[in-house]
């Protein structure tokens, strides 16, 4: 098949969500089918990549939105009711270079990423097209704004959530729309009353997060990794480090938390001291899950499934996590990841882990074959490929 990935972002270097999985998607798929590539550059440094995008898709398509330019379009927010995420990347040189493409190329069907980029196919009828999203994002919102802050950021919330739940009829425009969680999944059937959304799960690297014989026998690490510039991360280590570490630093005084993760905002790094290290940027991050105890995942708000759970779990690292993003792994607690919803409950899980090694591997062990039987790219890039299929079928 020939097929067009129509991406918000550059899908290099793969250390994002959204970068992530269309990177492995499409390396998947690459030997099968022809594959092309239209998407946004928001800085110089994107436009390097061409030579390694050139290793999975055919053409490379860039169209160059600085991010200062995008900011000036949500200003257009005051008078247009779409969601800021929306507005954010608007562009008229993006519809008119799809346009041209459309026109040059007969594709079997078109592969468009996030909510963000729905505004771009949803009335091109003439040819097959899958809105891919990574979560709920009308989900995502309706947990931001559960957490108590401040009037001005409490009243933008607000605003946001029920613009992207308006705008996420957009669903019903497409052959099918895709989510990566079942939780995700039932929440949008419920709201918008859709039948044309499947499950497509998020993935592992498997070769990248093999296991490294880990030590099962020490207990005095924590890890928390994610782009630390991303507001659900954000808001995960200050709850932690505030509500739930010193709980657990009462019985391991001498524990460190390790946060790992690309951009760690000032916030952030103002939590550095003794025992709390922030990496910043870090290459072998399989490396980092390998050295951890206890990986920890304390999300209060977000939607869709975290890869760091799911990495971990690929590493065989013992995993406590909140309920964000859980039921959308199909498992029960313990089976990788243990969940808890409250500041003690969570800090309970970890003390218990970090007692006991035998416990610490039980747990580590059983991730590890969920993971490796149910969330490899292999399976999932399969599972698309069957979509694309479908949709271009009929």
């Amino acid at each position: 098949m020939k097929l067009l990935f129509l991406a918000n972002r550059v899908p290099y270097p793969p250390y994002r969500g959204d970068k992530l999985k269309i990177y492995n998607l499409a390396s998947k798929l690459k030997d099968s089918h022809e594959l092309h590539l239209l998407t946004f550059a928001q800085t110089k440094e994107d436009l390097q990549y061409e030579a390694e995008l050139k290793k999975i898709f055919k053409e490379v398509h860039f169209i160059y939105l600085p991010k200062w330019k995008s900011a000036l379009q949500c200003l257009t927010a005051l008078w247009d009711s779409k969601p800021l995420q929306v507005l954010y990347f608007q562009s008229g040189e993006m519809k008119r270079k799809l346009d041209e493409l459309l026109k040059k190329e007969q594709f079997d069907a078109v592969h468009v990423q996030h909510l963000r980029m729905s505004p771009y196919m949803y009335q091109r009828k003439d040819v097959p097209r899958i809105l891919d999203l990574p979560d709920a994002f009308s989900l995502y919102w309706k947990r931001r704004k559960e957490i108590p802050r401040g009037f001005l950021t409490r009243t933008f919330e607000n605003v946001e959530q029920r613009r992207v739940l308006r705008y996420e009829k957009i669903l019903e425009s497409y052959d099918m729309s895709l989510v990566c969680s079942s939780e995700d999944l039932e929440y949008l059937r419920y709201e918008h009353h859709v039948s044309n959304i499947n499950l497509l799960p998020n993935g592992v690297n498997l070769e990248t997060f093999a296991p490294r014989n880990h030590d099962y026998t020490h207990n005095h690490t924590l890890l928390f990794t994610g782009n630390m510039d991303y507001a659900p991360n954000v808001d995960a280590v200050l709850y932690f480090t505030s509500e739930i570490l010193p709980e657990i630093r009462k019985q391991f005084p001498n524990l460190e938390f390790i946060i790992a993760g690309q951009r760690p905002i000032p916030k952030v790094q103002a939590l550095a001291n003794d025992h709390i290290k922030v990496t910043g940027f870090v290459k072998d991050l399989a490396e980092v899950y390998n050295s951890a105890s206890v990986v920890v995942a304390p999300l209060r708000f977000g939607a869709g499934t975290q890869n760091k759970v799911l990495e971990a779990m690929a590493m065989g690292i013992p995993v406590v996590c909140s309920n964000i993003g859980f039921k959308g792994l199909g498992i029960a607690s313990g089976e990788g990841v243990i969940m808890q919803t409250e500041a003690k409950a969570f800090a309970d899980s970890v003390i218990e882990l970090l007692h006991s090694t035998d416990r610490r591997k039980e747990v580590g062990e059983k991730g590890m074959q969920v993971v490796r039987s149910r969330f490899g790219w292999d399976a999932i890039a399969k599972q698309l490929e069957t979509y694309f299929k479908e949709v271009s079928a009929g």
